[in-house]
């Protein structure tokens, strides 16, 4: 690998380690702030307990997110300092936004939520874990907004004497028709995220205290709930995506002739190149549905997209790394279907409804409890959201190599000079090892929150009566 390949591996992963906690948040601190508002409204000790439960996870959640998220940032000067040079006007105001929502706003008023209880009045108290589920929206759609500026330029021009890059419109970045798509996207994974861990420590809890079920039910609507919404805006954002970078969805089904009526590969053995695999199973026309909204629709083919290119931009290989945009975008789609079907199965087994089907096994049937064997897979339920969320990073930002910036500028435009190979594996192996302890740490410490026990679940507290000590 040269010094290009390493550092693309070094961002990939920080980022990627990064992000791992990044849904989590999201949905953690909205769950908390539901749970809250809940308790108020009807005094349940139950929305309590699980409230302060929530928000021990988020506040752990959070912090190793912000440590990673630094780290992440540096990057731009570690590895990419020609990149920031260049679009620094551009991506400065927002990283300062996101900085001053991540550190000020979030994290201020997460220590407001965390210390205030039994010292802020209730209503006060309860705004401030709202204030933080809003600024992680915030902080996301701010982030969104800058990444979608690679996919598709928008609100920017470039300085005549100097060459950098400025923005003329900061309205128009956040007004990308990218990042309008893909935040609502974004968000229903993040659902996924975090419902798939509360259904997991539920469900590993679930004899300890009834509030556990209660937990576990919650995280199986939000990860079925979510995975539906991913579906829905996925399919919006194919579209968005097929529009503003063709490249892209012809990648995602190895298509090198453009064809109307194309199908869309749900599996695929053999080579994937001009000519088909020797074995693949394909849904007809559907790839044209995704891509353009008709069954009929043509979509572009990447070779003629590279002789478009080349004629637009210059001599040189427009195409990205085929087989990884193949395989992630299958892989994404694959691990959030059966997210969705763990989550539905967990939700039709432990209703309190029953319902016998002739001839559907014992463990099939709707209120009939999930077996013991069962519960050990839905254990793993954390990790499909996850990798569900990682593919379709990767293949996002893989599938529109060779460039860093769309029809501007390319990835080998943007490497820091001077870097050796030597550095790059060294600030590689150091950010491995301590992002190595700190998934340990985060992970023990989660463990350690879910075997205490919940405080507070076995009583009543009447929403309309002060509570003076929480």
């Amino acid at each position: 690998m040269d010094v290009l390949d390493l550092t693309r591996l070094q961002f990939a992963v920080v980022t990627i380690y990064h992000y791992l906690f990044v849904p989590l948040s999201i949905c953690l601190s909205a769950t908390a702030a539901g749970l809250h508002l809940a308790w108020l409204r009807t005094g349940s000790a139950t929305h309590l307990a699980l409230t302060k439960f929530v928000g021990k996870l988020l506040i752990v959640t959070f912090a190793v997110g912000v440590v990673t998220g630094l780290v992440q940032e540096f990057q731009f000067g570690l590895g990419w300092s020609a990149f920031a040079k260049f679009y620094g006007d551009v991506f400065g105001p927002t990283l300062a936004i996101e900085g001053m929502l991540a550190f000020f706003l979030e994290a201020t008023f997460l220590a407001l939520w965390y210390f205030g209880w039994g010292r802020l009045p209730r209503r006060v108290h309860a705004a401030t874990i709202v204030t933080v589920a809003v600024g992680t929206l915030l902080s996301a759609y701010i982030i969104l907004a800058a990444n979608s500026f690679m996919q598709n330029p928008m609100g920017y021009a470039l300085d005549p004497v100097t060459g950098r890059a400025h923005l003329t419109s900061f309205w128009t970045l956040l007004t990308n028709e990218v990042v309008l798509a893909s935040f609502p996207h974004t968000m229903a994974g993040a659902a996924m995220a975090g419902g798939g861990l509360l259904l997991a420590i539920g469900l590993w809890r679930l004899s300890a205290d009834t509030a556990f079920r209660t937990l576990s039910r919650l995280g199986a609507w939000l990860m079925l709930i979510g995975g539906a919404l991913t579906a829905v805006t996925g399919d919006h954002l194919g579209k968005v995506m097929t529009a503003v970078q063709p490249m892209k969805m012809a990648a995602a089904e190895a298509l090198y002739e453009t064809t109307t009526g194309a199908p869309f590969s749900v599996f695929a053995i053999g080579k994937l190149g001009h000519e088909k695999p020797f074995l693949t199973v394909e849904i007809p026309r559907l790839l044209s549905f995704l891509g353009t909204g008709s069954f009929d629709g043509t979509v572009q083919g990447i070779d003629d997209l590279q002789a478009q290119y080349v004629a637009q931009y210059g001599p040189g290989s427009y195409v990205p790394m085929i087989p990884v945009a193949f395989w992630t975008f299958r892989l994404m789609i694959g691990a959030g279907v059966l997210g969705m079907a763990f989550a539905a199965y967990y939700l039709w087994a432990t209703s309190n409804r029953r319902l016998r089907i002739p001839l559907l096994p014992a463990f099939l049937q709707m209120g009939a409890g999930v077996p013991g064997w069962i519960k050990r897979i839905l254990l793993l339920a954390p990790l499909l959201p996850a990798a569900a969320n990682t593919f379709g990073w990767v293949f996002t930002e893989t599938a529109r190599q060779p460039w860093l910036a769309f029809g501007i500028s390319k990835v080998s435009d943007g490497i820091s000079p001077g870097l050796t190979g030597a550095e790059v594996l060294l600030s590689l192996a150091g950010f491995t090892l301590v992002y190595g302890l700190l998934a340990v740490a985060w992970y023990r410490l989660v463990v350690h929150l879910a075997r205490q026990p919940l405080s507070g679940t076995s009583e009543k507290t009447p929403a309309a009566e002060p509570v003076p000590a929480y």
